[in-house]
């Protein structure tokens, strides 16, 4: 499988582009920003995008969704959770002296252990509310790895002093699906560089005890 990480905007948000080296199809997960950059990983690989998944709706992780779905009519991902966080996309992107992004129509809600599937791989999705009531991770089996959006980070977990956020929701999250997987289970967290499951049950401070 193709997999590239690209971080995007003034947020660095983690884009992930996964393809299927087979069919040439494609899934887009946070396309945050800088578009042509993630167009151009697409092209490089001669992709077709089937579906934007969106791990949670703060601005750094959607801003560039909408304008992906109008080029390549993929079908946007999301939690419903997490409709009432896009309806304030603007007011997010203020707070940030950002550019107010264009609203991302949702075409697919979805659900804890709901499947999206890319060819022969199946991403599970895992709903894990803390940092925002729709937060999901995404769980490749196959390819022991977890798109991990902002729940888990290297040695750190998502902030939860944000509205919507939950620090009892993260940890129980992050317990009850996430240190159930596999420790050589790579991470890709939201932002930063990647780590596994292992390492962060071992050092991240905020899982001691758990």
């Amino acid at each position: 499988m193709i997999h590239e990480v690209l971080p995007v905007g003034p947020l660095q948000c983690n884009c992930s582009i996964l393809g299927d080296e087979e069919t040439r199809t494609a899934l887009v997960i946070d396309p945050g920003d800088e578009l042509e950059k993630i167009q151009d990983i697409l092209d490089r690989h001669q992709l077709k995008v089937e579906g934007i998944i969106i791990t949670h709706a703060h601005v750094d992780h959607v801003g560039a969704a909408a304008e992906l779905r109008r080029r390549t009519g993929a079908p946007v991902y999301m939690n419903e959770n997490d409709l009432r966080m896009r309806a304030y996309l603007g007011v997010q992107a203020g707070l940030l002296n950002m550019k107010p992004p264009e609203k991302p129509e949702i075409d697919v809600m979805v659900r804890d252990a709901d499947t999206v599937k890319l060819a022969d791989t199946d991403l599970i999705v895992l709903h894990t509310p803390g940092h925002t009531r729709g937060s999901i991770s995404l769980h490749l089996p196959t390819e022991e790895k977890l798109i991990a959006g902002d729940t888990l980070f290297r040695e750190s977990i998502g902030r939860t002093d944000m509205p919507g956020g939950d620090s009892h929701a993260i940890i129980a999250s992050i317990r009850e699906k996430l240190l159930t997987l596999d420790d050589n289970t790579i991470v890709i967290p939201g932002h930063g560089p990647e780590t596994t499951i292992g390492h962060e049950r071992e050092f991240n401070y905020f899982l001691q005890n758990l």
